[in-house]
């Protein structure tokens, strides 16, 4: 299972923010820095309304959702890179996630500490990402040395790699992440077969407001200033999404039955803390996309690589669905929806036969055929 990283300053609301996504209580969320110290792994269902629909259509018993797996990891403070605070620690644990969702605070409260004494969200950013860039500078370095005597040699490969370093140290020395290179895709691919840089995980931004300001920031993120800042620095440096969220109301709505954290969420003025947009934004940052199988039996959301073909999508069931893969018969959720029933798309011709090369779609509702 792919996993995303948690990751920002000391008392951001980086392991509130895990408990929400969680639904636990299992990260200590205190108000000082490093409560946080072996990091914290939790399974995430990833919120998908077709499910319902499609669970009413079918008379299914069950739902099962897509999930994916986050990880909370330790603060980190400036200096990292040579070892303070928890740095070596703190870098290792993000080089083994696929992905980065980096907590933003974007609120004013005097009972919080800040490790830094004030909120100023672009400063704490660029603190993480200078971090990261010289952690990948430092690596980068010793990969050229120690691959150089085989590259004047003649290795080949050798050769590649000290190529490769040599066009990403200017870029980082220019304070700008690897993730935003300008590579060939062979270059990519060896960077990311070989490199694993930190600064070139795909990232995404949490903007975490405080539980007044939420529903404000949500309607309008730009009148937000600190958010706006955010969402401007993120698409300018990244090219990533800004997403806003309160984890402290999510996580006082962990014990909550459905319909009262709905019912909670309404006083507030809004039908969602954020949380449930960020999940879904973190499963497609992974590249990942789901299709949807249904029956009496059980309505089931299951996770692939965007890109997949239908044999691929097939093994994810069962290893014999693959190796057998004879056809798929494959309506999209949509269409099944708007006519209300297999037999209605089949008379419609939305109902299609694909075969081996077929490419699957997100939202693709899906019936094997296969032979072993």
């Amino acid at each position: 299972m792919l996993q995303a990283g948690i990751v920002g300053l000391p008392n951001v609301g980086k392991s509130t923010l895990f408990n929400a996504v969680t639904r636990t209580r299992n990260a200590e969320a205190a108000n000082y820095p490093f409560c946080t110290i072996d990091p914290n792994q939790g399974v995430v269902t990833v919120p998908d309304d077709r499910l319902q629909v499609l669970s009413d259509l079918s008379g299914s018993q069950k739902l099962i959702p897509a999930a994916i797996e986050f990880v909370d990891i330790a603060g980190l403070v400036e200096g990292a890179s040579d070892g303070a605070g928890l740095g070596n620690k703190f870098l290792a644990n993000i080089r083994e996630v696929d992905a980065i969702v980096q907590v933003v605070r974007c609120f004013e409260n005097d009972d919080i500490i800040h490790e830094l004494g004030s909120v100023d969200p672009l400063r704490d950013i660029e603190i993480i990402n200078s971090e990261l860039i010289l952690a990948d500078i430092a690596m980068l370095d010793k990969r050229k040395e120690s691959r150089g005597k085989k590259a004047k040699g003649g290795d080949k490969e050798a050769k590649r790699e000290v190529e490769l370093a040599e066009k990403l140290l200017p870029h980082l020395d220019e304070g700008k992440p690897a993730l935003t290179a300008d590579l060939t895709d062979d270059e990519r691919k060896l960077m990311e077969k070989e490199f694993f840089l930190l600064s070139a995980k795909r990232t995404i931004f949490a903007c975490n407001v405080s539980e007044d300001e939420l529903a404000d920031a949500l309607a309008n993120p730009d009148a937000h200033a600190m958010v706006k800042q955010v969402r401007d620095y993120a698409e300018s440096t990244f090219g990533a999404e800004a997403i806003v969220i309160s984890a402290r109301i999510e996580e006082e709505m962990v014990d909550l039955e459905p319909d009262e954290a709905a019912e909670f969420l309404a006083d507030m003025g809004v039908s969602d803390s954020g949380v449930s947009a960020l999940i879904n934004s973190v499963y497609h940052l992974l590249g990942l996309q789901t299709y949807l199988t249904t029956g009496e039996k059980e309505t089931r959301a299951w996770t692939i690589r965007a890109g997949d073909k239908a044999p691929q999508a097939a093994g994810v069931i069962h290893g014999d669905f693959e190796r057998g893969f004879i056809a798929a018969e494959i309506v999209h959720y949509d269409d099944l929806v708007e006519l209300g029933s297999t037999a209605k798309a089949r008379e419609a011709g939305k109902l299609r036969i694909e075969g081996k090369d077929y490419v699957m779609n997100d939202g693709d509702v899906v019936e094997f055929r296969f032979n072993v």
